[in-house]
């Protein structure tokens, strides 16, 4: 698939999940099932990160919880890759107070409006979000104090790039704070090369040790794992298509779950050098 083929069908999946208002994007859920806040409380979010977003931010779209190994402080500047609705920039705004900063940038026009009337909702004044990729982030260098994201930099074709930009915008001694999926081996064809298969988080996956080179080659340093767990084949259920043509080429259930096995959810952090 070409780089500018997997950013329109991205843009336009996650376009249509906020207007609608909710998904099955990176989640242990699928559409019609789960509910986003059974899906988020599965990947480490509490009941009361819950409680304190204004409703509709939730969509269920992660992989896990960045802001709970941000270690976020009063009064930093912080940068959500992929913001959606806003859920984690909400809890960031949370903790880094009114003197604080949460800038969300998302590449779908609607997840910007509906990010930006979920502020209005909510009367979170501390929140900023700005349409762009997180390739090209519409950011000034060397302005933020932490990044997070949550199982989005899977989604982009050029991930030493969003690293790339992420080491940019960051001030000396800045931080990530990531959730994502990652691979222990190279998936089959047929996936690799579905886009929806790469709209699940899925497909776009790279192999763990490339990921983590990623981070290290655009110069961060403390690379860190500070968890992983096996991420659950419900991607197969979001898009049939992809089983009928598992089915056509004969592959087992033993096959499928061997699969499963190879695809990771994990927490990652790291740290930009004084100088």
């Amino acid at each position: 698939m070409k780089d500018t083929e997997i950013k329109n069908y991205v843009k336009e999946r996650y376009g249509g999940i906020a207007r609608s208002g909710g998904g099955c994007g990176c989640g242990t859920g699928c559409c019609g099932d789960p509910s986003p806040d059974l899906i988020s409380r599965a990947i480490g979010y509490s009941d009361e990160d819950l409680s304190a977003v204004p409703e509709g931010a939730n969509l269920g779209l992660g992989c896990g919880n960045p802001t709970a190994i941000a270690a976020l402080k009063p009064g930093e500047t912080v940068l959500d890759l992929g913001s959606g609705a806003g859920f984690d920039a909400f809890l960031a705004a949370r903790q880094v107070g009114p003197a604080g900063k949460v800038i969300g940038v998302d590449m779908t026009p609607d997840m910007v409006s509906r990010a930006r009337e979920n502020a209005r909702k909510g009367d979170i004044t501390n929140v900023e979000f700005r349409q762009g990729e997180i390739e090209n982030l519409p950011v000034a260098s060397g302005t933020v104090d932490t990044i997070i994201s949550n199982c989005v930099i899977n989604l982009s074709p050029d991930k030493p790039k969003v690293f790339a930009e992420a080491f940019r915008v960051l001030k000396p001694c800045g931080r990530i704070a990531v959730s994502d999926i990652v691979l222990t081996e190279p998936l089959p064809e047929y996936i690799r090369d579905s886009v929806a298969a790469y709209t699940a988080c899925v497909a776009g996956a790279v192999l763990k040790e490339e990921y983590l080179a990623a981070i290290r080659d655009a110069g961060f340093e403390k690379v860190q794992i500070i968890g992983e767990t096996c991420f659950d084949l419900d991607f197969i259920e979001m898009a049939p298509g992809l089983m009928l043509e598992a089915e056509s080429l004969g592959l087992t259930e033993a096959k499928i779950q061997h699969i499963s096995e190879t695809i990771m959810s994990i927490k990652v952090s790291a740290v930009k050098p004084a100088s």
